[in-house]
């Protein structure tokens, strides 16, 4: 079904971007080779002080390929990768796809049993983890395929002193030393790559039917699902990013790798794009204020990705006025609605640019953002239009086809970084399609006469109150604009009458203080009786994900205990 005769976002493009582009057909892998070739001694990576070039990096990746090969990983296999960020997160990601196999990322923070489900899911035979988490993977092994288990520690990328230091920290903050020797079924990492071979594995990848990805969703609609993702795929999302991003000079940009690789969003923007460009990756394990703002004043970021709650909290620390961080050129939010406010305050000290896109893991990620360096008004309130090659329409909830602009209905997307489909689950795969080419993102939203597109929320957080349909997403927007707020979400919750009402979760600002009421009397000023808060709950922390993400159904839950 051809909906879309007429794509008004692209008058709007600056002449800079391409309407279309003509995406290489190859592996992901081989930008890293090309990397390499063009440029080996080139930083490719900084970690806390550690430094590796291109050929460096190339190198290690062939090695742990050809290990991994040695532990019988053939074409197609599934190698789960469990790391924070660090050396060996690329290493691992980049090894396994030069064997052939598929990635299978896999979030640290993972329960035992989340854990279980996505190696038994998944098929996984190989798993690659940090030495912390070695015990939670020895407890669910027998459950599952696992063959071979591949440890490493953050201290064996550390410079000296810290890599002697580092052990004795761990043992600090968690409690615990881990203790790994190396044998026939666990293996250490740099013993795995010390004597192994650097040898090119031959391979025949089809871009566009081979795997390279297994992303699994965060299951916020029941379990977990295996989003399968082709090299093609991959290639395409970063190369639109480039492309977007067309102020940036290859070999020169320095990324700042907050958001964690195990998520779609952090992959793509940080790590492949600046192996694509041949760029410098600034990794943090983990994401600290005050490590973040030393980090940006000592190694100057040019590009920071990151995630509304990131940029919130940095904005939030005392004395970020007392950091240079006017290196940053350009910032893409992403992973949650970027409050108008944030945007605004992180351009003034800064003074780069700070825009808000917009993705899901289906789709590689990214699908639409607001233009970086336009000259025009800024769209307020918009994620943008969609990328390159990227199609997207309005499918209205009242009838079966496109919606009228400004009309709210659910967003549906079309272009080449749209997953294969869902690991095992043909019948989700096709549930998930409109006419089984257009991706059904369950985003509620609208487009207006010029082709900029707007979340109202997520089809499944909208509120039903009294026969009203209320979305959370605005009722956030005007408590941020409290001078109070420092972070908030909004669910609805049962109720006998309404069917639901109105719940604020609130954060406030450090030595900050503000009653039901005055948020009430704040709420009231700006929107309709019905969608005013009808409860307001503080509390110092909300539930959140890697990237950052408010986890608005670990609330719901709750809420649902306790009526």
């Amino acid at each position: 079904m051809d909906v879309l005769l007429e794509k008004p976002w692209l008058a709007k493009y600056p002449t800079e971007i391409p309407h279309h582009i003509n995406y290489e057909e190859k592996p992901l892998f081989a930008f890293l080779e090309e990397a390499a070739m063009n440029a080996p001694e080139k930083v490719a990576v900084h970690f806390l002080g550690k430094e590796l070039t291109y050929k460096k990096l190339y190198l290690s990746s062939l090695k742990l390929a050809n290990y991994i090969k040695g532990l019988g990983v053939r074409k197609g296999d599934r190698v789960s990768i469990m790391l924070p960020n660090c050396p060996q997160a690329v290493i691992s990601y980049y090894g396994a796809l030069l064997s052939g196999a598929i990635v299978v990322q896999t979030n640290p923070m993972y329960t035992e049993r989340e854990l279980q489900f996505q190696l038994v899911d998944s098929g996984s035979k190989w798993i690659i983890c940090l030495d912390l988490l070695y015990p939670k993977v020895v407890k669910v092994k027998a459950s599952t395929e696992i063959d071979h288990i591949i440890v490493t520690s953050i201290s064996d990328y550390l410079p000296f002193p810290k890599n002697l230091i580092y052990p004795f920290i761990q043992k600090k903050q968690h409690g615990i030393k881990v203790q790994v020797t190396h044998g026939e079924k666990t293996h250490l990492f740099k013993n795995a790559l010390k004597n192994s071979s650097t040898e090119k594995i031959p391979l025949e990848i089809n871009p566009k039917q081979d795997l390279a990805l297994l992303q699994y969703t965060g299951g916020t609609t029941g379990q977990a699902k295996g989003v399968m993702l082709t090299h093609y795929n991959l290639v395409a999302n970063t190369t639109m990013c480039i492309n977007w991003m067309y102020k940036m000079k290859k070999g020169e940009e320095r990324i700042l790798g907050i958001l964690p690789f195990f998520h779609v969003f952090g992959m793509t923007v940080v790590m492949n794009l600046a192996i694509m460009h041949e760029s410098k990756m600034i990794l943090l394990p983990r994401f600290d204020v005050e490590d973040t703002l030393k980090t940006i004043e000592n190694q100057k970021p040019t590009i920071f990705p990151g995630a509304p709650t990131i940029f919130i909290a940095l904005l939030n620390h005392p004395d970020i006025v007392d950091y240079d961080l006017s290196s940053i050129d350009s910032c893409i939010s992403g992973s949650a609605p970027l409050p108008i406010e944030v945007q605004e305050s992180f351009e003034e000290i800064t003074g780069g640019k700070l825009v808000e896109g917009y993705g899901l893991t289906e789709a590689s990620p990214v699908t639409h953002a607001n233009f970086l360096w336009d000259i025009r008004p800024r769209v307020k309130g918009s994620i943008g239009v969609p990328w390159p090659d990227t199609e997207a329409f309005i499918l209205s909830l009242e009838k079966n086809g496109p919606a009228e602009p400004n009309e709210i209905g659910e967003i549906v997307i079309r272009g080449p970084q749209v997953m294969k489909g869902y690991w095992n689950q043909d019948d989700e795969t096709a549930a998930s399609f409109f006419e089984g080419e257009w991706l059904l993102t369950g985003d509620l939203g609208y487009m207006d006469e010029q082709g900029y597109f707007y979340i109202v929320d997520r089809k499944k957080d909208m509120i039903i109150a009294g026969g009203f349909n209320i979305y959370p997403r605005e009722i956030e927007e005007v408590l941020y604009e409290h001078e109070s707020i420092k972070e908030t979400v909004v669910v609805g919750i049962p109720d006998p009458y309404r069917g639901e009402t109105v719940k604020a979760y609130v954060v406030l600002k450090d030595n900050e203080s503000v009653t039901e009421e005055q948020l009430e009397r704040h709420c009231r000023e700006y929107l309709a009786a019905y969608k005013v808060p009808k409860i307001f709950e503080f509390r110092k922390e909300l539930p959140k994900t890697a990237v950052g993400k408010i986890v608005r159904r670990v609330l719901v839950e709750e809420a649902k205990k306790q009526t």
